[in-house]
């Protein structure tokens, strides 16, 4: 066995799992039972039945494997029980990276994200190291990163080969469950975006993401992070991408912080009388109050990251999820109006 993909099922590891198959690579992925398996349509893979906090599933998975991709997480914006996010994310990648290096792994490649690191105060985009605390994650999910971080730079310490990758906020196709991005860009295909805050995030082709790790297992240096982005966009220019794609009208309103704050409050206050997820959680409308601008500089001098551009990353998002009915074509009408 080639390589263990945790989180395979997911965005970017289902992605992650086409590059390594089409590399020839003979992969395992780690699935929980009964989960949702739909973005490994077609993928001639060996599924081991497990979870991160069951460590006898991580013994059976890791064994045989040259190299592991850690990428599995809890990526909630909003949880009822926010401690279920610190399990997953924090004692389970302590628990993969234990069952890694007991096993003799090559290579272990933890998928962690740009929300773990700093943005400067000047509005200049941040990288690997711009300094950063705990004190400075905004919710629950950033935190849970954060701290996830600091448990692979700890076996990196103690000789583990452990390397960090940093996504930004990828798009593109077998966005299955849609990430807050994808949903963003399902919900402007339905023509439900009508406003826009004033903030922005570094975009990047998922497919560039899925080979930045492969790169890293590669390329990358023990113990060091690297941002896996490209270009960094405001909301409205992505917006403004979208409508040039499709022909559906940009939002031409900006909602102030204050009266997204206020929304989402409201939201967050039904969800947990209800249980049901709220459309726009507080922490989503926290992270909005800053642009989300990074640098992959890193990435793509000593990794050799690719860099596809920002319009082809949101053609391919668009038309994959038309192609897989999360909304219909948009009619000739409809763009006209």
């Amino acid at each position: 066995m080639d390589v263990l993909v945790t989180g395979g099922t997911g965005f970017v590891g289902a992605n992650l799992v086409r590059e390594l198959l089409a590399e020839g690579q003979t992969v395992r992925v780690l699935a929980r039972p009964g989960g949702d398996r739909r973005a490994l349509e077609g993928c001639m893979v060996e599924i081991v039945e497990g979870d991160l906090l069951d460590r006898d599933s991580l013994v059976r998975a890791v064994r045989g494997a040259r190299r592991v991709y850690h990428v599995a997480a809890d990526y909630r914006l909003w949880a009822a029980d926010p401690s279920a996010l610190f399990r997953a994310n924090v004692d389970g990648t302590r628990h993969v990276l234990e069952a890694a290096a007991a096993a003799g792994v090559e290579r272990i490649v933890y998928t962690s994200t740009v929300g773990a690191l700093g943005i400067p105060e000047d509005g200049t985009p941040g990288d690997e190291r711009t300094p950063v605390s705990l004190v400075d994650m905004v919710g629950p999910y950033k935190a849970s990163k954060f701290l996830a971080e600091e448990v692979a730079r700890e076996y990196a310490a103690r000789g583990v080969p452990v390397i960090i990758v940093n996504p930004s906020a990828p798009v593109g196709p077998w966005d299955v469950k849609p990430t807050p991005t994808g949903q963003m860009i399902v919900d402007f295909l339905r023509g439900k975006m009508v406003a826009s805050l004033d903030t922005g995030l570094n975009v990047v082709h998922v497919r560039d993401v899925a080979r930045g790790h492969i790169l890293a297992g590669e390329r990358g240096r023990v113990g060091e992070r690297y941002v896996l982005g490209h270009q960094n966009v405001s909301l409205l220019e992505i917006f403004r991408v979208l409508a040039r794609l499709t022909g559906i009208p940009a939002p031409r309103f900006r909602v102030p912080y204050a009266v997204a704050w206020l929304a989402a409050a409201g939201m967050e206050g039904v969800a947990r009388l209800t249980g049901t997820p709220p459309s726009v959680s507080l922490t989503a409308v926290r992270m909005a109050r800053k642009r989300m601008y990074f640098s992959p500089a890193r990435a793509v001098q000593e990794l050799g990251l690719p860099q596809t551009p920002v319009e082809e990353a949101l053609r391919d998002a668009v038309e994959w999820f038309l192609s897989r009915g999360y909304v219909r074509r948009p009619s000739a009408r409809s763009r006209a109006a």
